[in-house]
């Protein structure tokens, strides 16, 4: 590739995944190495383009070399050489049983990353073809599905939102130390890059240098199936969306209507709903455990299949995914007419004017309760007085998810089970009502 080339990649990818929200800036993933170098001069001179463009570097120490200060310190002086704003974010690995330390070093540094990048900015990451190459060899090893084989995308975003963009993923590592060679620009070496230990480096040290040497043109093959890999991929992802719209009410997926699908669309419907949920991928055997006990269950029967992150649950007819650390709820909080209360961690409970239960008198005290599932009440449209248990029993309300309902009172009366139902003694056209809201980034 020809060395005008490697800045032409990079900025048609650039304009390809963020042309419209280039204004808000990019955080550059700076770790030293030629790779991330190469992207923070390209990136500085793409601003140049425009009047007063945000950059930022983020340097992550994970602490796990004793040249990590010395890195930082490259970084710095490199970023105050451009009159790039910089920041260095200390990370600590805590080590984890069957979590390999290259992971979990990936993970802390994606969530410093996106901790300290600027607000609303695209994170850009250095990884070039010759990690895209690695990366599929490892998944390949692994034994990944069209998903894990299709590698590193271009463009991915993060759980909190954060745009990510890889703008080298398509140029060779050859080019990209030319492009910094005849620049002169200088980089760090990690001398844990030449340690076989670690599978990525076996790889980029042994396997691809011999593949590369037997088979011309054997980056850009590879890169050509991994693109072919994500297209079939997209293409189920469609059909999966399709059959999820079907399949899922109110974040559960309804069994009668996965068993009108096909044994192949089942089993992607439930990867689908689980990633959906942020849950990491099952193994063959406990999909299958999923899709068995699902289809074959009787209407009433509660199914409870334990997976590392939580557990999948069937409810009257309904698969539930539960968190397998649910934050505790508060035990009883006097709730403001004004202000959102904080009920438990990423969880609001916010006020509205509306259809719901009449304001409180002056002299009456609102509060938040939860578990109080013994006391009884008249619901709005409902058959004589009952207690909540039964109400959202009723209301097929599962049995871990009742304890968590938001309960309203006035002084010691309920007026309302959050999201559920309203007392009869206290429901106005024109009142209040209370939500819950995801209070998370």
């Amino acid at each position: 590739m020809e060395l005008t080339s490697v800045y032409k990649q990079f900025a048609a990818t650039l304009e390809q995944h963020c042309a419209h929200r280039v204004q808000q800036g990019f955080t550059v993933a700076l770790s030293g190495g030629v790779d991330s170098v190469v992207l923070l001069h390209l990136c500085h001179q793409y601003a140049s383009r425009f009047d007063a463009l945000p950059i930022k570097a983020v340097y992550v120490n994970h602490g796990l070399s004793e040249n990590a200060l010395h890195w930082q310190q490259f970084c710095e002086q490199l970023c105050q050489s451009l009159s790039i704003s910089f920041q260095a974010a200390m990370v600590t690995i805590q080590p984890k049983t069957r979590v390999s330390l290259e992971a979990q070093a990936r993970e802390a540094r994606y969530k410093a990353l996106d901790e300290y990048a600027l607000s609303d900015s695209t994170l850009l990451l250095g990884q070039h073809a010759d990690d895209q190459v690695e990366t599929f060899f490892i998944r390949l090893k692994r034994g990944s599905g069209l998903q894990g084989l299709g590698a590193m995308k271009t463009a991915t975003t993060l759980q909190s939102g954060r745009h990510c963009v890889r703008p080298l993923i398509h140029i060779e590592r050859q080019d990209i130390e030319a492009f910094a060679k005849t620049f002169g620009f200088h980089h760090i070496e990690d001398e844990s890059n030449h340690s076989d230990i670690f599978d990525r480096n076996f790889l980029r040290n042994q396997v691809l240098p011999l593949l590369k040497a037997r088979f011309k043109g054997f980056v850009p093959s590879v890169l050509r199936s991994i693109s072919i890999l994500q297209a079939q991929q997209a293409l189920i992802d469609e059909i999966s969306e399709s059959d999820m719209a079907r399949c899922t009410q109110a974040a559960c997926l309804i069994v009668a209507e996965l068993k009108q699908l096909s044994a192949l669309r089942q089993s992607n419907v439930v990867r689908a709903w689980l990633s959906k949920h942020n849950v990491d991928m099952p193994s063959k055997k406990q999909l299958e455990q999923i899709l068995s006990q699902a289809i074959n269950a009787r209407t009433d029967a509660q199914v409870n299949i334990q997976l590392a992150q939580g557990s999948v649950k069937l409810y009257q007819g309904r698969l539930y995914w539960l968190d397998k650390d649910l934050p505790p709820m508060i035990e009883n909080k006097t709730l403001s007419m004004i202000e959102p209360v904080m009920i438990a961690c990423g969880r609001m409970l916010v006020l509205y004017e509306g259809k719901g239960v009449r304001k409180p008198h002056p002299n009456e005290h609102v509060s938040v309760r939860f578990n109080c599932l013994n006391d009884k009440v008249k619901p709005l449209g409902k058959p004589g007085r009952n207690t909540i248990k039964h109400w959202l029993k009723d209301l097929n309300v599962p049995t871990w998810e009742r304890e968590r309902v938001p309960l309203i009172y006035y002084n010691d009366t309920l007026v309302a089970a959050v999201g559920h139902f309203v007392s009869e003694e206290f429901a106005s056209e024109q009142g209040v009502y209370w939500k819950v809201i995801n209070a998370k980034k």
